[in-house]
């Protein structure tokens, strides 16, 4: 499916992200962890991530940076067989792990004729592919630059900025309208927006108060969100709290999750 150029509608939008949205993971450690059951020996890579997250905590690399040292576990892989993971991770890993309240808002707004949009950060050879299985209209991600290439390199390049905060909606400049300012933007009528994140505030900007969901948000996020009258859900998931969850991605990014 095309990430970008989907038929305008006159209806709204439904902006959904993904990681603690659709499902309660770190998608980019499930996917790792996905990745590794399937090649074991493929955790040797994972050990030069370590120094990338020290070199972040000082700020001496940034988010983009700290994605592709973390996507190193990828390299030399068959760039064929990447794909073909990407297809099977989405269908029986995401779709059983996302919420089911989750989705059934996305196909709620897909019945109801609103654009349906996936927009992440997670890189985009496995968001295409649970866009693909989630029937969404057009999706948004970072861009990780797999073209021409028989082998994932190692620390593959990013193209442009990582999909976050206010990139997300620089990277929908396609399908909004000409008018809205991705630094100041406005809430579009009969628009409805889902995060678990503060750094999605621009993105539920795009709508108005009373049409966007909270997904177990942080008291912060939860905070702010409620000056403003957002909804809250709080689906179950596989862990109790924050520790549990960085637990749970520390195991995943492992390959010893077995969830």
């Amino acid at each position: 499916m095309p990430d970008s150029q989907p038929d305008r509608r006159e209806s709204g939008f439904a902006f959904f992200d993904l990681d603690h949205t659709i499902l309660p993971f770190d998608t980019q450690a499930l996917f790792c962890n996905y990745v590794l059951q399937r090649e074991p020996l493929r955790r040797a890579y994972v050990i030069p991530f370590a120094p990338a997250v020290a070199l972040a905590a000082i700020k001496l690399l940034d988010t983009r940076g700290l994605k592709r040292s973390y996507l190193s576990y990828l390299w030399n892989m068959p760039v064929k067989r990447l794909h073909e993971y990407c297809a099977d991770f989405a269908k029986t890993v995401v779709r059983p792990a996302a919420y089911p309240e989750v989705v059934a808002e996305i196909e709620r707004h897909k019945k109801e004729g609103r654009l349906v949009v996936l927009n992440t950060a997670s890189p985009d050879f496995y968001a295409r592919a649970i866009a693909k299985e989630f029937g969404f209209d057009c999706f948004y991600a970072t861009p990780v630059d797999l073209d021409g290439q028989e082998r994932v390199p190692y620390r593959p390049p990013i193209l442009g900025e990582n999909n976050k905060r206010a990139a997300k909606l620089r990277r929908m400049a396609d399908i909004l309208p000409e008018h809205i300012d991705p630094e100041a933007p406005e809430a579009i009528p009969d628009s409805f927006g889902y995060s678990d994140s503060k750094a999605d505030i621009p993105l539920l900007s795009l709508c108005p108060d009373e049409n966007n969901t909270q997904v177990h948000p942080s008291e912060e996020f939860r905070a702010y969100g409620k000056e403003r009258g957002w909804n809250v859900i709080h689906p179950d998931r596989p862990y109790a709290n924050k520790l549990g969850d960085l637990l749970t991605s520390g195991r995943l990014s492992l390959g010893l999750y077995q969830g």
